[in-house]
């Protein structure tokens, strides 16, 4: 008889969302740094008309201190979004604009963040590093 010494992986779609935060999360300190942030204003708007610092502490954007969503600080640094796309300009846009398609279940909801407003907002959190 084989026994399997795998790992248990955690069952159900609130389990997978719990794991999803809690690898896009893990290592992070970083803050934003001076970079080049060429539409850092316009994202900064766009992020608080969606609304998203209601659920995430993201840096240089006042008032977001929500703690529902994982906190991006650091978000540019990590090598995964939501522990399962590499972190990359088209993940992050697709992951803004539709988070359920990526990770059914998961906390966040669809915002109906348009390409070009989810282009811009990945372009800023790309230089939260």
């Amino acid at each position: 008889m084989l026994i399997d010494r795998r790992r248990p992986r955690p069952r159900g779609p609130l389990a997978l969302a719990a794991l999803a935060c809690a690898l896009s999360t893990a290592g992070c300190d970083g803050q934003a740094t001076a970079g080049d942030r060429t539409d850092a204003h316009g994202a900064v708007h766009l992020i608080r008309s969606y609304g998203c610092g209601g659920c995430h502490e993201i840096p240089g954007v006042e008032g977001a201190t929500g703690r529902v969503g994982p906190p991006l600080n650091g978000i540019g640094r990590r090598v995964f979004l939501a522990g399962m796309l590499r972190n990359e300009p088209q993940s992050m846009i697709r992951w803004l604009r539709d988070p359920q398609s990526v990770v059914p279940g998961n906390a966040m909801p669809n915002m109906g963040i348009t390409e070009d407003d989810a282009r811009t907002i990945a372009a800023y959190l790309a230089t939260l590093r």
